[in-house]
């Protein structure tokens, strides 16, 4: 007999399963335990059961018989190419023109929205009305809604994650919320007076980022660590970036981080979105650290195709490369979700990226609704926070969001009494609808962030005409070209990050710089121009930032206006820091010590300047 070689099989094939991180678990997360309430809930939806059990309010005495609105068609607003490289004979102009001519609300498109009081549907991941929305329900979320984001997280917006039976999901009340109930699973409270620093966490950010972030950390006693970024984002190598953070973490301020804070689209307030290649460096890092990646991205669908090239146009410079295509491995479906920057998600085979998504950029920040996705073991801890919180969000939105993704439910027979003009005729946009609603989006912030850029592009630079030195040169006009500031167009998002150049500023050096740009702020915002920015010190992680560099931008919204004010705008920007560029005596200066002045800043704050996510 031959004899019987050994071979050795290796580690078997396919997704493995996430990594345990409970030992990153606060200390009060890991003594959470399932509410003894919540369980039973699970047995209310059983078919003619008598409910005896739990302290429910009856439905009959609910006050609204329906909840009722006029609803978009998701075609309202025009979508833009996806794939602006595309080799034709029509110019880049002419690409964005053919879309974005017609493109303006087609307010007579409408649809009839009704939410019945009691649905004849049997199937509660089916059922949407107002006797199940509006009572008591499990904490991760209302049944069909739920059901509904979790299959489309799962096969449309992730369908790539690596590890094996991929991720779940919770719904919360926005990605602030998420963010907060994040932190508290993953995070331990920390007090100087109490505690020792070598206990101290710490967290992760970009050198400027979302302040509302910062500011539900830094109470928790977390160390606010910032990583230095680039047109990109985030950056993983060189002074500053993420691997020499880490590398040469100094444990006498405390533990080595283990969070990261990053919102990786459009990122808030510089709009850096990271390529694919930057993402698999960090997480490389991340992993190789142990550090958990808590992933912001409300403005994952506002990605813009053709920023770099406007921007080159607009520049006189060579076009840019054609960008890759994303070629993973599974396709969402559809064209516009796939030419996405994708998420961290899809590079996560240890399960250490939690990501935020939010209704709050696609359908209006007043839902209060989002979801996070991420791997199972982690999402049962929120779910377990959630569950003894603020329990699952509205059933009045969650109801209103569910309807208009999925569609119309057959109504209880009181309700078919009605008049047929009283009664439903809205087909629900389903999730071919919902893609083409955030594809119109996209059109439509695209169209505004290129008018907005493109008035800016010609104010960036201060033109004076002077006298020639010598008379053989009299026939010739001598120009000096100041730059006042400068910026990238964006290629995501919903802001513009405009660096000033005050150091060429006449009164440089006789005027404080962050006075100066204090000055510049409040000269703005008085008539003629009257526009109102956000200071760089307001998205500037910590006090050395601020001081540092903070002062010497401003974060411009095209977002917020009516697309004509987008225009008028950013033109009296731009003549309003020509102006500026012109003032020569520091005493015309309102540098910010004035009583109005500082009325202002203080107002600042309830201005929603850095409400965002």
């Amino acid at each position: 007999m031959a004899d019987l070689e050994f071979v050795n099989q290796g580690e078997p094939k396919g997704p493995k399963p996430p990594l345990d991180f409970s030992y990153h678990f606060s200390r009060v997360t890991k003594n959470r335990k399932e509410s003894s309430v919540k369980k039973f809930y699970k047995y209310f939806q059983t078919p003619g059961i008598a409910n005896l059990a739990g302290g429910l309010p009856n439905a009959s005495f609910f006050p609204y018989d329906t909840l009722e609105a006029q609803i978009a068609h998701p075609e309202r607003f025009k979508p833009t190419p996806n794939d602006l490289n595309r080799p034709d004979e029509l110019s880049l102009s002419q690409k964005l023109s053919n879309v974005l001519i017609n493109n303006r609300r087609v307010t007579s498109s409408a649809a009839h929205l009704t939410v019945p009081h009691a649905s004849a549907v049997a199937d509660p991941m089916q059922k949407i009305d107002l006797t199940t929305a509006l009572q008591y329900g499990t904490a991760q979320g209302y049944p069909p809604l739920f059901s509904y984001l979790r299959q489309f997280t799962r096969e449309i917006l992730q369908p790539n994650v690596p590890y094996l039976n991929g991720p779940e999901i919770i719904l919360t009340n926005g990605s602030t919320d998420g963010f907060g109930k994040t932190l508290e699973a993953l995070s331990n409270i920390w007090i100087a007076e109490r505690d020792w620093i070598r206990e101290r966490e710490g967290i992760l950010c970009e050198e400027f980022a979302y302040m509302n972030a910062i500011q539900t950390a830094r109470p928790r006693g977390l160390q606010i660590v910032p990583v230095k970024i680039d047109l990109e984002g985030m950056m993983p190598f060189g002074p500053g970036g993420l691997e020499d953070v880490l590398s040469n973490w100094d444990e006498k301020t405390g533990k080595r981080p283990h969070l990261m804070y990053t919102v990786t689209i459009g990122q808030n307030p510089t709009s850096g979105t990271l390529s694919i290649q930057r993402r698999k460096d960090i997480y490389a890092l991340c992993s190789k650290y142990d550090v958990m990646i808590i992933e912001d991205d409300p403005y994952w669908y506002l990605q813009f195709p053709s920023a770099a090239a406007k921007e080159a146009e607009a520049r006189g410079l060579p076009p840019p490369p054609a960008a890759s295509m994303h070629n993973l491995e599974k396709s969402s479906g559809y064209p516009f979700i796939d030419s996405l920057v994708p998420s961290y998600l899809n590079f996560d085979p240890d399960g250490r990226v939690i990501r935020l998504d939010t209704f709050s950029k696609t359908v209006a920040p007043g839902c209060r609704l989002g979801w996070i996705t991420a791997q199972p073991a982690i999402i049962e801890r929120i779910l377990r926070i959630t569950e003894s919180s603020t329990q699952q969000p509205s059933g009045f939105v969650q109801s209103v969001i569910a309807e208009l993704l999925m569609g119309p439910q057959p109504a209880a027979p009181e309700f078919k009494k009605k008049p047929k003009h009283e009664q439903m005729s809205f087909s629900g946009w389903q999730t071919g609808g919902w893609v083409r609603w955030l594809a119109g989006l996209r059109g439509s912030y695209e169209h505004r962030m290129n008018n907005m850029c493109a008035n800016l592009e010609e104010g960036r630079f201060l033109l004076k005409q002077g006298t020639p030195i010598k008379s053989a040169e009299s026939d010739w006009a001598v120009i000096s070209k100041t730059k006042m500031y400068s910026f990238n167009w964006p290629r995501a998002g919903m802001f513009v990050w405009v660096q000033m150049h005050f150091e060429n500023h006449p009164l440089f050096g006789q005027v404080e710089s962050d006075k100066l740009a204090m000055a510049l702020w409040i000269f703005l915002t008085k008539a003629p121009y009257l526009v109102l920015s956000a200071p760089g010190t307001m998205f500037s992680p910590t006090p050395k930032i601020a001081a540092e560099r903070g002062w010497q931008f401003y974060r411009l919204c095209f977002a917020a206006v009516n697309e004509e004010e987008v225009s008028g705008s950013s033109k009296r920007f731009a003549e309003g820091v020509k102006a500026f560029w012109l003032i020569k005596d520091k005493n015309e200066l309102d540098d910010g010590s004035s009583t109005e002045a500082l009325e202002m800043q203080e107002d600042m704050v309830d201005l929603g300047l850095n409400w965002a996510c």
